[in-house]
């Protein structure tokens, strides 16, 4: 079964905001085989872009840290299934963790649509 994985990163692990990282980390997965982990930049952002950017490229899974309520509906209309509340880890470790059904995940890190906003992402 093929899938590919999207991480938003920030130096190269994962960042608690989705909406402000500085690259995806793309990688594409064959059954249990984890292909090389791909970074590309995003473009410009604006509400919605992102979620459709992804899809265009064949994502089928995020995993972040965090993220707001619109981004969350949109993967969900197209399909991308979405796990928040990981930690600042290498992609490749997250998608590994994810395979063997050890992803650790959590509280979402960063909702701009709440007051407990996370008041160093970025956003």
């Amino acid at each position: 079964m093929k899938r590919t994985f999207a991480i938003p990163t920030m130096g190269g692990k994962s960042c608690a905001h989705f909406g402000h990282c500085q690259s995806f980390a793309v990688v594409q997965v064959d059954g249990a085989d984890v292909g090389k982990v791909q970074f590309m930049d995003p473009p410009a952002h604006q509400p919605g872009t992102y979620p459709r950017y992804l899809a265009d490229q064949g994502v089928n899974i995020v995993i972040a840290g965090g993220m707001g309520v619109m981004a969350q509906n949109l993967f969900r209309e197209n399909n991308i299934e979405v796990h928040m509340g990981v930690g600042e880890e290498e992609p490749g470790f997250l998608v590994e963790q994810f395979l063997n059904n050890e992803l650790k995940t959590g509280e979402n890190l960063c909702n701009h649509d709440t007051d407990d906003h996370v008041p160093n992402c970025g956003g």
